[in-house]
């Protein structure tokens, strides 16, 4: 078996900063990550996730990542298998935590597996396509979720 190490790593990167543009609501970072024709898909248990293209998906994220929303994404154990003709595979755990403060303090705490496609355009890989599918979810009313700031909000009143 050969491994195209640094493309591995590369990819590694590009998933890295996808859950920090993610939690940051930081779109020209999450833009310079996807291809123009991407798409996501994201089910949960109490929810279901669906772009496609770009433009799309950056508008969705942006109304959905805001000062009323807390979000922590974290991704683990990649299997990626990349493939000859600039394209490759990816398989991720995800952990994540969300919390809606709108919404009652909606939180949702749990894990899923992340199975993406990506496309090496000129020398930077990029996402085209990013799903996954829940493991477990919890989601509840945190009547004090004792936040004192976060990132999109600031300090808490």
């Amino acid at each position: 078996m050969t491994l195209d190490l640094e493309a591995i790593e590369r990819i590694k990167r590009v998933k890295y900063l996808y859950c920090r543009g993610i939690d940051t609501c930081d779109l020209p970072l999450l833009e310079s990550l996807f291809t123009a024709d991407a798409a996501v898909d994201y089910q949960g248990g109490s929810y279901r996730f669906q772009a496609e293209g770009r433009d799309a998906i950056l508008e969705a994220l942006g109304a959905a990542f805001n000062k009323d929303f807390v979000a922590c994404h974290t991704v683990h154990h990649p299997i990626i298998d990349v493939h000859g003709d600039g394209t490759a595979d990816g398989e991720w755990r995800l952990v994540d935590y969300a919390l809606n403060l709108k919404e009652n303090n909606l939180t949702t705490i749990g894990a899923a597996t992340y199975r993406d496609k990506y496309v090496l355009e000129g020398d930077a890989w990029k996402i085209r396509r990013a799903t996954y599918t829940r493991i477990y979810e919890r989601v509840f009313n945190d009547p004090d979720p004792a936040l004192t700031f976060h990132i999109l909000g600031g300090a808490a009143a």
